[in-house]
């Protein structure tokens, strides 16, 4: 075990025993070059463990215990969902009738709750498994072998290299040169509980090639909570844009807040004049961890990374970012905002690095922070890393509570007191919810923001959410 793991051998037997089991009935075993990559990766998590947060700096925060403690088994295909549970999917549907939409029910592909749409030629929206009956040299076939599991890197430690030998389905989209998609490729990822603990693994790979341009949502969501054991989400989304490709990429987790555990990296690999703008909104999970980083590897690219994390009670909520510009002529921004209330405890630590070469770059960076009760805690490190000498960058961040003026502005117009905190704290949130890139999404978010605004959950989140998450 290397002492950067962090994970007992009761843990590394378990996931042995099950990796000797599953892999031969796994998607792509039969295929050569998957065989040998889920081989590498189980491999190199034998080796590697769990990142260790006394060894990692970018864990050092994460309460890996409570994420790791459990002996996850990966479920089966097949599960029927009850009457209530498909209503309750439903009401996480993008209210965009030209919305392209996939279901994964605790991972697996459900064709039932799916509505792909109408592609133009060459382009596949589908389930990772039928991809892997493609013809082996058309041209989705060739970027399916060439992309998958490229980006997940050794650092992201155990969890993503689970993820790359365990994974039994996802999403493979894939867009050939100069093809738009009308209307915006919907992913839910909805998840169970029972009786047992159970780690899902949500797969996305998306291939922008040459000029293409593609509007791409991942939910997650929790279906009731009919058993006590914890669910682990596992997710991966690689993405990879061609020269002048432009993905909006926008992401919602609203998964249970008492039983759900959430960690999920997000890789883009950008060419040269490509669009990459990532949105992610976390409001769900107990513990919620986040990696978002795009590599800028040509000329010309643009990449933007927005967030927004709202948490109560005891959850714990950790975004790590990172825009990696590798050459000349670039632009990032970060901007982030976290709304913590209870006794929860929010982290942001936002990276920004510049290689020598890369000069003429432009990035900025900001974290802002509202904390609702005195208990709530948040850890904010944005971060430059600067090779280069001629370059602008900023970066900062800010941790507050609401003003007390505009609070007692708000009252003397005659606004109650939580009215008035729920009004601020909305307008707080608003703007990061105006940035999102897809208007079906900017929708979805304001009904979801301003339920919980009147349900008492952003300035009432300290009484709300903190008796609900604490039982």
């Amino acid at each position: 075990m290397s002492l950067l793991s962090y994970a007992t051998d009761r843990a590394f037997d378990h996931y042995q025993a099950a990796f000797s089991f599953r892999e031969p009935h796994l998607p792509g075993a039969e295929i050569h070059w998957m065989h040998d990559r889920r081989r590498y990766a189980f491999d190199a998590f034998r080796l590697g463990g769990f990142p260790a947060p006394s060894k990692w700096e970018k864990w050092k925060h994460v309460p890996m215990d409570t994420i790791t403690e459990p002996l996850y088994r990966f479920p089966d295909r097949g599960l029927a969902l009850s009457g209530s549970e498909k209503e309750a999917l439903a009401t996480h549907y993008l209210p965009d009738p030209d919305a392209h939409r996939l279901v994964f029910l605790n991972g697996y592909h459900a064709p039932e709750f799916s509505r792909p749409g109408a592609l133009p030629d060459g382009a596949i929206v589908g389930s990772l498994t039928d991809a892997f009956a493609l013809p082996a040299k058309s041209a989705a076939a060739i970027a399916l072998q060439y992309y998958l599991g490229r980006y997940v890197r050794i650092p992201y430690s155990g969890f993503a290299l689970l993820s790359n030998a365990f994974f039994a389905d996802g999403a493979f989209l894939y867009l050939p040169s100069g093809a738009a998609v009308d209307g915006p490729i919907h992913l839910v990822f909805a998840s169970t509980f029972g009786n047992d603990a159970i780690m899902t693994l949500p797969r996305v790979l998306v291939v922008a090639e040459e000029g293409s341009a593609v509007d791409v949502v991942e939910s997650f969501v929790s279906l009731g909570e009919a058993g006590d054991a914890p669910c682990l989400t596992n997710a991966v989304t690689e993405i990879a844009l061609g020269p002048n490709a432009g993905v909006n990429h926008c992401k919602l987790q609203t998964e249970s807040q008492r039983l759900s555990m959430h960690v999920a990296m997000l890789a883009a690999h950008q060419d040269r004049d490509s669009r990459f703008v990532s949105h992610s909104v976390s409001a769900g999970a107990l513990v919620a961890r986040n990696d978002i980083e795009s590599t800028l590897d040509a000329e010309g690219g643009e990449c933007t990374l927005d967030g927004l994390y709202i948490a109560g009670g005891r959850q714990y909520v950790d975004y790590y970012t990172h825009a990696d510009h590798v050459k000349p002529h670039g632009t990032s921004g970060q901007r982030y905002k976290g709304i913590l209330a209870g006794k929860s405890r929010g982290v942001f630590h936002g990276e920004v690095s510049i290689h020598p070469d890369a000069q003429h770059i432009d990035a900025r960076q900001r974290n802002e922070n509202l904390l609702l009760s005195k208990d709530a805690q948040v850890e904010t490190k944005p971060e430059l890393a600067i090779l280069a000498d001629d370059v602008q960058c900023a970066h900062g961040a800010t941790v507050g509570q609401l003003d007390d003026n505009m609070v007692f502005y708000l009252r003397s117009r005659g606004i109650p007191l939580e009215a008035a905190e729920n009004l601020l704290t909305y307008g707080f949130a608003g703007e990061i919810i105006d940035r999102a890139p897809i208007p079906a999404v900017r929708t979805k978010l304001i009904e979801s923001v301003l339920a919980s605004a009147l349900d008492g959950k952003f300035a009432g989140l300290a009484r709300a959410m903190d008796s609900s998450n604490t039982r």
